[in-house]
């Protein structure tokens, strides 16, 4: 059998997964199944639009909850390192600035099952991440995106 993937994330990633899980696990799959059986009081299931979304829904929430049950099971904490370090490694926060603009970004590098780019989370998998992990302040890094090669400064590790 082949080796699962596996997920880094933060205790705080994974607190909000087993929260979500605990979430889909009570209230959500209740709220499903009510629905199914409020479809079913309206009769003949084959022309039943509403049993269709119901049973479609409960086939999401279950998907969702097998996908974050895996999550937590090959789930590998990012731990904070004492005393920080000067080298970019999952779970570290990286202000750098783009060349030859100028303009400042910082990003967190988290696993993928914490992404979101809005937040300045980007995950481990990323073309900007992979670029940047091992590098040091003062580095100067390639990235290679779908829109072209962008050149990068670090200016912070943290």
């Amino acid at each position: 059998m082949a080796e699962e993937k596996k997920h880094y994330m933060t205790m705080d990633g994974k607190r909000k997964l087993e929260e979500e899980l605990e979430y889909l696990k009570t209230e959500r799959r209740k709220e499903v199944v009510e629905r199914i059986k409020i479809a079913r009081s309206f009769g003949d299931l084959s022309e039943n639009s509403e049993y269709d979304s119901a049973k479609e829904e409960q086939a999401f929430v279950e998907g969702r909850i097998a996908q974050i049950e895996k999550m937590i099971r090959n789930a590998v904490m990012i731990e904070d390192e004492e005393g920080g370090s000067n080298v970019v490694s999952l779970g570290k926060t990286v202000k750098f600035i783009e060349l030859p603009d100028g303009e400042e970004e910082v990003y967190t590098i988290v696993g993928s099952a914490e992404s979101d780019p809005a937040e300045g989370k980007i995950s481990n998998d990323s073309p900007m991440a992979k670029s940047l992990l091992g590098r040091s302040v003062n580095d100067k890094v390639i990235v290679n995106t779908p829109a072209g090669d962008m050149e990068l400064e670090i200016l912070e590790i943290s």
